[in-house]
């Protein structure tokens, strides 16, 4: 075969591309394959205790009893798929079958809601006896507010002494770290403080050993240099109590508009990362500070929004492929009913009703912004209340199994076909959807929502999924 190319050209060119490639893959080394928890739990400093997961865990359940005691009433709540078909009780699903022999595909449909909404109750309910909290923080910001400096040193003292005490009888979540204020000029003194004496206190109680996937969250972040700074004490912290090299690791809150893009124009976030010199592990997007930093009106301050929109794929754009997780805002509206019966009274029909639409009306909004986060690609979130929990684990469990079904075909046959452009139904699926496919069944395996077997069904082997890459499965299928 004639080339025009020589060879001291072509080499040339060859030694050009892999540095290229190389310096790619060191900005970008891929996602994390390690777990991510679907949510993070902030509670206030005073009120932490090492068994904290455990009570907020008792309280979902007894919410959800409460407001949902079965699968039909929660699902047709939250508007899960299908449940609008579903008939006003869940024994009466057989009946409603079978008179609608005549219509089999209708009859499908509403087997198919009934087996999701019983499929994913359970699942919360489980969920909630077993692990209901994944990620805990422990707050020392917004959820805490500004105290006294004796009342704060005190409050940091008692949660270091939870902690360790959580460490010794494995009471505490996988996850937890505490979030210190922000390191502006009107707080970074109380906020270092904090940290330090946090640190010290539970060195001493734990013979200087942290818990597992502990991690500090420095809030409003604004430069890079208070994300430098917050590495540098760490660094010191841990070389002087005694902590392994590189174990305290931290997350940095992108709130603020200058945090998106700052005063020259660039995009802030890459550079708040590499400030914190490998200490980075998560940026977490704050919803309703950075609306107020956009000067939305409370009214329209909402989970979204367009604006919210826009920082979530900055964030998200600036930092894919980079091993650092993402997660998503809160939804501030509680479910707590206004009405709280007083010793030896009860309360009225009205009462209960009015308890019971305020709950529902929040369990809704929370399902909807979950939902719009997970399409988004946000995987984890914000959660504020134990009535927040059931909805959590609904959300993320829906969303995976509503498309398990067509998602499995769709790679099972992509895989047959060793990854030729494939048609399955009225979707085309190419190199880049069996990319799409994979993750889908990667992040729903990682969360708990799909099952090693469901996964299996595919066609699919737990080696080729541990490899992440869908280009490496069909090279080594086509070489066999």
């Amino acid at each position: 075969m004639k080339l025009t190319l020589t060879p001291d050209e072509l080499n040339a060119c060859y030694g050009e591309l892999h540095e290229a490639n190389a310096a790619f893959k060191g900005h970008y080394p891929a996602d994390s394959s390690e777990r991510q928890p679907v949510h993070t739990v902030y509670g206030g400093a005073n009120l932490f205790k090492a068994g904290f997961a455990g009570k907020l865990g008792e309280v979902a359940l007894k919410t959800l009893d409460t407001y949902a005691p079965n699968y039909h009433v929660f699902a047709r709540v939250l508007g899960l798929p299908g449940a609008e078909t579903l008939p006003g009780n869940p024994v009466e699903i057989d009946s409603l079958t079978r008179a609608l022999e005549s219509n089999p595909e209708q009859v499908r449909e509403i087997k198919q809601a009934a087996w999701l909404a019983f499929t994913v109750y359970n699942r919360v309910v489980k969920k909630l006896r077993t692990e209901p909290i994944e990620d805990n923080r422990i707050d020392f910001e917004d959820g805490y507010g500004n105290r006294p400096d004796d009342e704060e040193d005190g409050h940091a003292v008692a949660a270091a002494d939870e902690v360790a005490k959580g460490m010794s009888e494995s009471l505490l979540s996988p996850f937890i770290g505490i979030r210190i204020k922000t390191f502006s000029d009107e707080c970074k003194v109380r906020s270092i403080r904090t940290l330090d004496i946090f640190l010290t206190r539970l060195a001493e109680k734990t013979g200087s050993r942290l818990p597992e996937n502990f991690i500090v969250t420095l809030p409003k972040v604004t430069t890079p240099e208070q994300v430098s700074a917050c590495a540098g004490i760490l660094a010191k912290l841990e070389a002087r109590l005694g902590y392994p090299k590189d174990s305290l690791r931290m997350e940095i809150m992108i709130e603020t508009t200058q945090s998106i893009i700052n005063h020259r124009g660039e995009n802030t976030v890459p550079l708040l990362v590499a400030a914190a010199a490998g200490r980075c592990r998560s940026a977490i997007f704050g919803t309703y500070d950075y609306t107020a930093s956009c000067n939305i009106t409370a009214a329209h301050q909402s989970h979204t929004h367009p604006s919210c929109d826009f920082a979530r794929h900055v964030l998200q754009v600036s930092l894919a492929g980079t091993g650092i997780t993402i997660s998503d805002g809160a939804t501030t509206s509680m479910p707590i009913g206004p009405h709280k019966a007083s010793a030896g009274s009860a309360l009225s029909p009205q009462q209960l009703d009015e308890n019971r639409a305020v709950v529902h009306g929040a369990w809704k909004l929370h399902y909807d912004n979950i939902m719009h986060s997970l399409q988004h690609a946000y995987y984890q979130g914000w959660d504020l209340n134990p009535g927040q929990l059931p909805v959590r684990y609904a959300a993320v469990d829906t969303f995976f199994l509503s498309s398990l079904q067509d998602a499995s075909a769709r790679l099972n046959a992509f895989l047959n076909k060793a990854a030729q452009a494939t048609l399955v139904g009225n979707t085309f699926d190419d190199a880049a959807t069996g990319q799409g496919l994979l993750n889908f069944f990667l992040r729903g395996m990682a969360c708990g929502a799909i099952t090693e077997q469901e996964v299996l069904a595919t066609g699919i082997t737990l080696d080729e999924l541990r490899s992440r890459s869908f280009v490496r499965i069909v090279n080594n299928r086509t070489r066999q």
